[in-house]
Order: structure tokens, then C-alpha cells, then sequence
């Protein structure tokens, strides 16, 4: 059996993932998390297959959670350890022949799963200056893993890496040249291992080759961006230099005039620090109706109310205007699949974004639409140029992919 153990560690937890990659299934999966905060809780699933006479297997699980001191992230992979060998499977018989990580920022250097050595670790801190809330904690998962499993390679999933195919006009800023060379501003672009997976999911599911289509994904969850993909090969995305920029978010403002900054700090005596605060944390649904789940803004709207309605439209409205560049960048459209929480789930987001698009081959049908269907389904009519797809992503199963794939 060749199993991929796949790590998302961020500064005071780590998720982990165990997939046997022969059949591409969850054996177990965890989260480790308040590490350095006094007591620490382990979560530990373990799944398994039951045979039910000539039927399908189906997926049983077990679920264990432990209080303990975790005072670090080598702590907090001892913790893991000790769920493994108490709840199982044994990683003696399930051994990892590689373990996948998941670095939010590989900046311009990275445009590929890889294998991580002394001066990938360096690399991944130096670049801890453009993702200081995510980086770090990635690399004190990557130090605390390697000490843990030490005889296997080790390798970085890069979320950024997808978009490095990005033409210069698409990542470029229109500022003072030598200022961006010096601080490293470009677009990035986040949520590529999403992108990538949903991409080939897609073209997988319709039986089409990928280098054929051209796509357009639409990751919304909390936080949110879409793709224009074009023969595999992401060549415009929402988020650009942090992921605050683009689509409306939870909490993110997404794209607003700069102007609007200076105007806060001279009028409104708002810190930097205050206006990062503003836009990341205190925007978006939230800030419009004081909720951040897109759930109870569907129910407010429903219910008639003015703020959730008004979000309602101003969420949309930024989906539709990005799908509308999209379709101009890519010159028409074969594929749009929408993925995570809210593309997922949220059938009104689905069926307004995509309204009145007729004239661009897209064509939904209601009652697709609105039913509840496992795994990939399609939302389109019959007869639409465009096919629309809903595609449960699987960030954990693309990393486990491109791990084997840079140690193969």
C-alpha cells in the first residue's frame, strides 16, 4: 500500500490527513490544535469500510478526542503519533512513503510540488514576510514532521504555485516599477491547489481533456476567489498580492478603491493596523450585516431582510462582474464549476451569478439547481454550450497527488 500523510499546519494547530493513494481513500484524518496554550486537544478519525453483502462498501468512522499538553508542534506530532498507535491505523502497517505539506506562499520561486530540503526551509521563512500569518506556522509543521518522520521525503504544496503561469500583464501592478521589484509586489493569487483539483475534476467528469477546455472555477467559501483556467494553465485569479483582494469574503472586503484608506487614516484617525484589521476581519458579509456565514444571510434575505438582501446583491454583483472579465479573457467558455462552502451549498448564490447568461451559452436549470446531489453534478441544461458543474473540492487528495508526483 502506498500512503501519503498530508500536513496543513498553521501557527497553533495542524490538520492531517492519511490517504492510501492506490485507491485515493481517507484512512485517517485528524486536527491537533491550541498548541502552546496550556491544554491542547487531539482529534483523531479513523475510517473504515464496511461490506455489506454484494453491495458498495461504506465508509464507517470513529472519532477520539484528547486533552493534553501540547506546548509545540513537535509535541503536537508526538500527539498525533500517539493516535495513530492508541486509535489506529498502525503506521507501522500503513507506513507514509512521503508527507505532503500544505505552504500558502511560494512567492515567485515556486511553481511546483517540492521536495523539501534545508534551503526550501530557508526559502519558505524568507517569504514568511509576504504570508507572516501562514508561513510560519507551515514551516514549524515542516520542522516538527521532519524530526517525526525523518526517513521520508518531505514536500511543499505550494497555494500559490498554480497561478505562476500567470502572463506578466496579469500579475503585474500598475506602480512605480522599482518599488514593486524591491518589495516583491506582484499578483500571487491563492487557492491554486483548489483550483487545479476542481480544473481536472471537471474535465475528468465531462470525459474531456483539460487541454482543451477552458474553465472558469469559483471557490467560495469564507474566504473566496475565482479562476480563469485555460488548457490547465490558470491565467487570471481574483486574489492577487494577499488574499484579501477580489471577490467579496466572511470578513474580507475584497476589492475597494485605495483611496478609500487614505481617507479613513486622515478623517477617521484608523492606524494601519486598524484599516488591516478593518478589511480582513471586520468586512465583507460580516461587516454589511454583522453575520459572516453565508447561510445567515440566505436566511435574512428570505426573510426579507434590507442589510442581508443589500449583501445578498453585493456578492453577486462582484461574482457576475469577474465572470464577465473571465469570459473576455478566455474568449467564451466550455466549463464553470462552482466549489466549497457556499459553491457547494448555496443554490441562490449559483442561480444569481449565473442569471441571464444565456447569451453566453449558459444556460442553468432550476431544478438541478436546487437539488442536493453527492459528489459532482451538473447544474446546466441539456442543451447548454457551457457545461456548469458543482465540484466538491479536495485540497488533501491534490496535495497527497502532487506529493507522489515530486517523489516519484
Amino acid at each position: 500500500m502506498s500512503t501519503v500523510l498530508v500536513v496543513n499546519s498553521g501557527s497553533s494547530s495542524f490538520k492531517y490527513q492519511l490517504l492510501d493513494m492506490n485507491t485515493e481513500r481517507v484512512l485517517a484524518a485528524g486536527l491537533v490544535e491550541r498548541i502552546g496554550e496550556g491544554l491542547g486537544t487531539t482529534t483523531h478519525t479513523k475510517y473504515y469500510s464496511l461490506e455489506k453483502g454484494e453491495a458498495a462498501p461504506t465508509i464507517d468512522k470513529q472519532t477520539i478526542e484528547r486533552q493534553q499538553p501540547i506546548p509545540n508542534h513537535t509535541a503536537g506530532f508526538q500527539a498525533m503519533l500517539d493516535a495513530f498507535a492508541i486509535d489506529g491505523p498502525s503506521l507501522t502497517d500503513y507506513p507514509p512513503v512521503a508527507v505532503g505539506h500544505r505552504v500558502v506562499h511560494g512567492g515567485a520561486r515556486f511553481f511546483e510540488p517540492t521536495v523539501i530540503t534545508p534551503l526550501v526551509e530557508i526559502n519558505i521563512d524568507d517569504l514568511s514576510m509576504l504570508a507572516p500569518l501562514h508561513n510560519p506556522g507551515a514551516l514549524a509543521g515542516i520542522v516538527a514532521a521532519r524530526k517525526a518522520f525523518g526517513t521520508v521525503p518531505h514536500v511543499a504544496v505550494f497555494d500559490t504555485a498554480f497561478h505562476q503561469t500567470l502572463a506578466p500583464s496579469a500579475y503585474t501592478y500598475a506602480i512605480d516599477a522599482e518599488i514593486a521589484r524591491l518589495h516583491r509586489i506582484r499578483k500571487y493569487g491563492f487557492h491554486g491547489t483548489s483550483h487545479k483539483y476542481v480544473s481536472q475534476a471537471a474535465a475528468d467528469f465531462l470525459g474531456r481533456d483539460n487541454a482543451d477546455l477552458k474553465q472558469i472555477v469559483m471557490h467560495l467559501g469564507n474566504g473566496a476567489s475565482m479562476c480563469a483556467v485555460n488548457g490547465g494553465r490558470s491565467v487570471d485569479t481574483s486574489m492577487g498580492f494577499t488574499p484579501l483582494e477580489g471577490l467579496v469574503m466572511g470578513t474580507r472586503s475584497g476589492d475597494i478603491d485605495p483611496a478609500v484608506l487614505f481617507q479613513l487614516h486622515r478623517r477617521h484617525e484608523m492606524s494601519i493596523d486598524d484599516l488591516d484589521h478593518l478589511l480582513n476581519k471586520k468586512s465583507g458579509l460580516l461587516g454589511m450585516t454583522g453575520k459572516a456565514d453565508m447561510r445567515d444571510v440566505l436566511a435574512g434575505r428570505a426573510a426579507g431582510e434590507e442589510v442581508a438582501t443589500l449583501a445578498f446583491d453585493v456578492y453577486v454583483h462582484r461574482l457576475r462582474s469577474y465572470v464577465g472579465s473571465y469570459l473576455a479573457q478566455l474568449g467564451g467558455v466550455d466549463v464553470i464549476s462552482f466549489t466549497a462552502g457556499v459553491g457547494e451549498n448555496a443554490a441562490p448564490v449559483r442561480a444569481e451569478a449565473l442569471a441571464n447568461m444565456e447569451w453566453a451559452g449558459i444556460n442553468i436549470d432550476e431544478k438541478r439547481n436546487n437539488e442536493s446531489a453527492p459528489g459532482i453534478h451538473v447544474i446546466s441544461t441539456d442543451d447548454s454550450p457551457v457545461a456548469v458543474l458543482v465540484v466538491p473540492t479536495n485540497e488533501e487528495l491534490e496535495i497527497a497527488r502532487q506529493t507522489l508526483q515530486a517523489t516519484a
